[in-house]
């Protein structure tokens, strides 16, 4: 049995929690919605790719160009199919409203944003050396 909400009662709405959700959603639907060689283009440009922050010049030899810090903020909205989207936003349906009511919605915020944060920077420092392949040019898409 798969819980669908939990039973612990809320003392104020969860408006941040709810925000977070719609999104998270409708980036992925903005996303589904692009052509394959603008979804590799959009994921490369505001995920974190991290040889890109770790070897600069190197990534930019093979067609990475960073927005500076912001896909370490931008990542954290970006969901890899239906299973990644629909398993995070349940998590955050179940428990994300206790969170907030616990905290407030404005400090949940800043912890919901700082822990994305912390992973995609977790995530550079552990794979700080993975090869990447060069960026495929529209219409010539890899395999």
């Amino acid at each position: 049995m798969f819980p669908i909400r939990d039973t612990i009662p809320n003392r104020h709405p969860p408006v941040v929690t709810r925000l977070l959700i719609f999104a998270n959603i409708g980036v992925f639907i903005f996303q589904i919605l692009l052509p394959e060689h603008q979804l590799q283009a959009f994921f490369h440009l505001f995920g974190v790719v991290p040889f890109v922050f770790t070897h600069p010049t190197t990534a930019a030899l093979h067609g990475y160009h960073a927005l500076g810090y912001w896909p370490f903020l931008t990542s954290m909205f970006l969901h890899g199919g239906f299973l990644h989207i629909l398993s995070n936003m349940w998590t955050l349906w179940i428990f994300g409203d206790n969170v907030e009511d616990r905290m407030g919605s404005f400090r949940f915020l800043l912890f919901y944003l700082l822990c994305g944060v912390i992973a995609m920077v977790s995530h550079t420092l552990t794979t700080r050396d993975r090869p990447i392949r060069p960026l495929a040019p529209p219409g010539r898409l890899r395999g």
